[in-house]
């Protein structure tokens, strides 16, 4: 642990020149020795504050005993002798209109169980065993990145209804992603939040992991554990906008601090939550301090940063609003603030990976800074919404559609995307993702098996939400844990059978993740044979002479003997086939898969396959047979 900063001029200079990327190191609560005694220093920034004390279990919650200091650029401090560790507390913040207020301690670092909102003095030590790890990891746009989407309160629940362990679910969920062959899971809900029904969006701790499911040092366990197993830790994190809660950083000493003053700019009307002022270096640094926080205390291995174009555009879902001094609809200040959190994050975290959620054709995203906004990669809306559109429409249709599964080949070298099937597309009454698909029950998880497989197979990297590998029929419910009975009936255990080989294909198969980001990662053979709704490209390493050929028929029309263009001859072998009877399909039978001469799709070699309905297959050369040893004389 290091030792708190001094809280003197020099170092307060430095949080509001935007110097000090550690301000939670300065402010918060911070059990130390001073002149020998032992007590706790706290530390606050509140500028327009009349007065400010700090109350505790340490003096009754009275506000007369323990007034703090006001120091130098409006932040507020005081050594307290007789608060210690796990004790709660709050900042009594007298507003200049005399209003008082209790408040959380923005940089608390543990908190009570809501509905109660105390902070709590926090100071333990941790054995971290993840050295190793931590020197391999990075966000390697060459490796295969399969990420686990996971609500931790919902994934399962203890027997009693309550929320699990951090160190519970470590073992649970660990072990049940690395059967399942994901490299990542990604966390949401995690930093401490009010409401249970936010999911974790609307944040009051960005310091702290939510109490709900244990201490800091449990949430510690739980990455350190992960990361034992081979599997790296993302979680969401939210700079864009936080809660008008009373008790949070809302109207924090009494008016607008932490968010904008002009609600056309500081007001989120769709969210009812403040947005942030990305003008104040002391809420940048705010900001910039929570993310360090989890990257470095707590070994993240990378943040899904929320609501990006929120941050972006000053007109976002708003009919009125205030240019920025240019005239223009762009957030200058929050761009700024991307591009320094990146910079800072990749320089103080080396090898984390910071994913931007954004939704619109904003340029340069995962463009290094200072052109781009320095993101290792972005989630992929325009190949979710296409897709789903498309899978969406009853078969007989899908002919007058058939562009929306091609067009993502003419802009996914753009940015480094992220193909993300999120908890947002299973919820508000969009379906779960077999439900989406059209037809009866065998024809609705034969569709979405094809789904499944196509994503996999398209270039990108893959993120999908807990309960959609085994098919759950219905949307999540962030209120119960998942109907984890299913996974045992045949028809869904199917499904969680293909994800799992999707997985194991994904990550040994360098043609699958090698060539994301690139234009010979993949070669259409057939993208315009819309009367069958056919569709067939390979999948190649540029690096190697790994490749693959994949194959969709996506109408309920079985097809026999369809010809498919292959870049050489020679026997090929089968690599998938989502028909297969393991995966709950039919099992159909291919012709002996010996590719002739004759040329096809502008290849010199083609193949005839019997092509399932509803269904994706994957073949590849057959490897050489071995050469037999020579006999011994």
């Amino acid at each position: 642990m290091s030792e708190p900063l001094p809280l003197d001029h020099g170092h307060l200079q430095k949080l509001v020149t935007a110097d000090l990327v550690r301000p939670d190191h300065l402010l918060g609560a911070h059990p130390m020795t001073e002149n020998g005694v032992e007590g706790v220093r706290f530390g606050v920034w509140a500028p327009n504050a009349h007065h400010v004390s700090v109350v505790g279990d340490f003096n009754g919650f009275n506000g007369f005993d323990h007034p703090l200091q006001r120091l130098d650029f409006g932040f507020w401090g005081a050594f307290v002798p007789a608060a210690r560790h796990g004790q709660r507390y709050k900042f009594r913040i007298t507003a200049q209109d005399g209003r008082t207020e209790d408040k959380m301690d923005p940089y608390g670092t543990f908190f009570e169980v809501r509905p109660a909102t105390a902070s709590i003095i926090w100071n333990q030590p941790f054995t971290w065993t993840d050295d190793g790890w931590m020197r391999a990891r990075g966000p390697g746009l060459e490796r295969p990145v399969s990420i686990y989407e996971v609500h931790l309160p919902s994934w399962a629940r203890r027997d009693d209804g309550w929320f699990m362990n951090y160190r519970d679910l470590a073992h649970r969920l660990g072990d049940y992603v690395a059967y399942m062959g994901y490299t990542h899971v990604e966390l949401l809900g995690v930093m401490e939040h009010p409401f249970d029904g936010s999911w974790g969006y609307q944040v009051t701790g960005y310091y702290a992991p939510t109490s709900r499911m244990g201490s800091p040092e449990d949430f510690k366990y739980f990455v350190n554990h992960l990361h034992g197993l081979g599997i790296g830790v993302l979680l969401d994190w939210v700079p864009g906008h936080f809660p008008t809660d009373t008790a949070g950083l809302a109207h924090f000493d009494g008016g607008p601090l932490f968010e904008y003053a002009d609600p056309r700019r500081g007001f989120h009307q769709d969210w009812n939550t403040y947005i942030f002022d990305y003008g104040r270096n002391e809420v940048v640094m705010f900001l910039i301090g929570s993310a360090l926080k989890w990257l470095q205390d707590f070994h993240i291995d990378g943040l899904r940063v929320d609501a990006v174009a929120s941050m972006l555009y000053l007109d976002f879902s708003r009919t009125e609003w205030v240019p920025n001094i240019h005239g223009g609809r762009e957030n200058l200040e929050a761009i700024a603030f991307l591009k320094r959190l990146n910079e800072v994050a990749h320089h103080m975290a080396p090898g984390c990976m910071i994913i931007a959620e954004e939704s619109t054709s904003f340029p340069g995203v995962t463009t290094p800074t200072p052109f781009g906004l320095g993101f290792d990669y972005k989630w992929a809306m325009g190949w979710m919404n296409d897709s789903l559109r498309y899978f969406e429409q009853d078969p007989l249709w899908r002919a007058h559609h058939h562009h929306a599964l091609t067009f993502f080949n003419v802009y996914r070298t753009s940015e480094n995307y992220v193909l993300a099937i999120s908890h947002d597309e299973v919820v508000h009454l969009k379906k779960s993702m077999v439900a989406k698909m059209p037809g009866d029950w065998y024809a609705q998880r034969a569709g979405y098996r094809a789904f499944l497989a196509l994503m996999w197979t398209t270039p990108g990297k893959k993120l999908l939400f807990m309960g959609q590998e085994f098919a759950q029929p219905t949307e999540w419910n962030h209120d119960a844990p998942l109907p984890w009975h299913l996974a045992d009936h045949p028809d869904h255990r199917g499904v969680m059978n293909l994800v799992r080989r999707l997985n194991g294909l994904y990550r040994t198969r360098p043609d699958w993740h090698v060539g994301d980001t690139r234009e010979e990662g993949l070669l259409w053979l057939s993208a315009d044979d819309t009367e069958n709704s056919v569709y067939a490209f390979v999948r190649r390493d540029p690096d190697s002479d790994t490749w693959s050929v994949v194959v969709a028929n996506l109408t309920p029309v079985y097809r026999e003997g369809y010809p498919v263009g292959v870049p050489q001859g020679g026997p090929y072998r089968l690599l998938l086939s989502t028909d297969d009877g393991e995966y709950g399909g039919f099992g159909t039978q291919q012709p002996e898969l010996q590719a002739r001469e004759e040329g096809w799709h502008g290849q010199t070699h083609h193949l005839r396959l019997n092509l399932p309905p509803n269904s994706v297959l994957v073949l590849g050369p057959a490897p050489a047979p071995a050469l037999a040893a020579p006999e011994e004389r």
